[in-house]
């Protein structure tokens, strides 16, 4: 841990407005070491997805109308925490920055006070972030020169005023009471902001929007000063409705605007009409649980994340290399050239053993890194695979063994088990025919099949088996279930538009814990494999399935669903 003090160590991280892109680096490399994570309501699922699955998960959101922890209380919980955890690591996430209307500066106080040791991460700020994926600058040369935050945030406390000044930015709070007399809740200097050429940028503020809007005006800012709404800013249901500083009221009401919003106004506005780039891409307003191993989710959710959606990685199997490769013995048949011929046992192998195959067949990138990893730890190379075959199961596993300078001789046009079994069963018969025409031996067959290896997960189906009973499988992985899933990552699932499948195992583990205390979910699942997708309609899923086994062709499919209507 970096703190060596006999306290934890408390970090106060800015996690952006709700698009998980936007979260630093700085943050990211915390939150994936974190012992405990105590998290705001505005904190994305996207964002808690990065974080360490066994650090302990603390919600302690505030909801406009309701506290679930107060602040004070929030204050006391991160000194605890520090105190009864040396050495621990406690991110405290925030929505947006933790310094800008975060209350960050509080936490701060009492951590000082308490002696604790902490470290301030900055975020992306809402009222720059959601204007920009809105389309909208803040600034902008000919219109805008300076942009004005202000906040209604609930709190009795006088406001900071600061002089309006050109290229300047300005912090102001709004003081707000019980009062249900606006004019009794704000104590802004309206005269002030109502003579600003800048950007005014409103946060928390909609419900008193219409009596801010009215004073404005009053105070002589244009009534036709263009004006947005932005809901929901950078997530999947952003949404922006226009307006104009006289028609701000009516249209909150029309367009039932609702937090968490922001609002800002000037000129800059306009340009929100020609600029709004998020809107335009495919995925734009989706969100999307990819169930795939977590080590393995990163290229397809970045894909889909650069085509607008919102991804919520929720691995449902976990992997892990066993020691040593175990050779599975099949009933009802011998293995030429392995340890025992007993049927059902298995046994641990020695890389020597090598020597007794032509064919190493691999069926999924973790076969991959597993037996190299093993290979390696063992004290061999690569140099113990000259002059053999090299299977692959489908394009994915070929270009990882590529990666360790391998090529492969053989890879079935379907990327499926079956059809990579069909392959080398093929292969066979035509070995078996040269052998015969030259030695006339009637147990060629068995001898060339014998040769073939599979390297496969514990939970491989006897699909290649059946079809080359006489190779021998050896076991480099283990495939185990997550056991449970967090309420806040159910919550995600309950409002996501469909689940992404790349695996039945992850089907059949989704199926399970959903069942578990979960809200509806939506049925749409997309399925890599027509194995996974025969799967998901047994547990009642809507399928829609990519026309190759590869990620690519899983990615071009979900891409063609949302763009070109269900029936795509």
């Amino acid at each position: 841990m970096e703190n060596s003090n006999h306290f934890g160590k408390v970090y106060l991280i800015g996690a952006g407005p709700g698009d998980p892109g936007l979260l630093t680096v700085r943050g990211k490399s915390i939150l994936e070491k974190a012992d405990v994570v105590a998290y705001d309501r505005l904190v994305s699922p996207g964002v808690l997805s990065l974080c360490n699955p066994k650090a302990k998960m603390v919600d302690v959101g505030k909801m406009p109308t309701h506290h679930k922890v107060k602040q004070s209380e929030i204050n006391k919980l991160l000194v605890k925490f520090a105190l009864e955890m040396p050495g621990a690591t406690v991110a405290r996430l925030k929505g947006g920055d933790p310094f800008v209307f975060g209350r960050g500066g509080e936490e701060a106080l009492e951590l000082v006070a308490a002696g604790v040791e902490f470290e301030v991460v900055p975020g992306v700020t809402s009222a720059i972030a959601v204007p920009a994926y809105a389309g909208i600058p803040v600034s902008h040369r000919g219109i805008a020169t300076s942009f004005h935050i202000i906040t209604g945030h609930e709190k009795e406390v006088d406001s900071r005023k600061s002089e309006v000044g050109s290229d300047s930015v300005i912090l102001s709070e709004v003081r707000s009471t019980k009062s249900k007399d606006p004019s009794q809740n704000l104590s802004l200097d309206f005269e002030n902001l109502a003579k600003c050429q800048g950007t005014l940028i409103f946060l928390m503020g909609i419900a008193n929007m219409d009596f801010i809007a009215r004073r404005l005006i009053e105070c002589g800012k244009d009534p036709k000063t263009p004006l947005a709404f932005i809901e929901k800013g950078t997530t999947p249901n952003q949404r922006t409705v226009m307006a104009t500083l006289e028609t701000a009221g009516e249209t909150i009401v029309r367009e039932n605007v609702t937090a968490p919003a922001i609002t800002i106004m000037g000129g800059v506005v306009e340009l929100g009409k020609t600029l709004a780039w998020k809107k335009n891409l495919p995925l734009s307003g989706k969100r999307l649980v990819v169930t795939r191993a977590a080590k393995q989710s990163s290229g397809i959710t970045a894909r889909l994340t650069a085509l607008g959606a919102e991804v919520i990685e929720t691995p449902m199997i976990e992997t892990r290399s066993l020691e040593k490769p175990q050779t599975v013995f099949h009933p009802e048949r011998s293995t030429v050239g392995a340890e025992s011929k007993d049927p059902g046992l298995q046994g641990s192998v020695d890389f020597k053993s090598l020597a007794n195959f032509d064919i190493l067949a691999f069926t999924s990138t973790n076969g991959v890194e597993s037996f190299f990893k093993q290979l390696f730890a063992a004290g061999y190379d690569v140099r113990v695979l000259a002059g053999k075959k090299i299977a692959s199961v489908g394009k994915i596993t070929e270009k990882m063994l590529l990666e360790y300078g391998i090529r492969c001789d053989y890879v079935p046009e379907g990327h499926t088990g079956e059809g990579l079994g069909l392959l080398l069963r093929d292969v066979v018969d035509k070995c078996e025919h040269v052998i015969l025409s030259e030695e006339r031996s009637s147990e060629s067959k068995d001898l060339v099949e014998s040769r073939i290896l599979l390297l496969q997960g514990n939970l491989a189906d006897d699909t290649l088996l059946k079809l080359l009973p006489k190779a021998t499988r050896w076991t480099v992985y283990e495939t185990l279930p997550v056991a449970e899933l967090p309420d806040w990552k159910r919550e995600a699932i309950a409002s996501a538009d469909a689940i992404v499948f790349a695996s039945s195992s992850a089907v059949e583990n989704f199926s399970r814990l959903s069942s578990v205390g979960q809200s509806p979910f939506s049925r749409l699942s997309f399925c890599i494999g027509r194995l996974t997708e025969a799967t998901a309609r047994k547990h009642g899923f809507e399928t829609v399935t990519s026309d190759e086994t590869t990620m690519d062709s899983l990615v071009k499919k979900i891409v063609e669903y949302y763009t070109m209507g269900e029936n795509a």
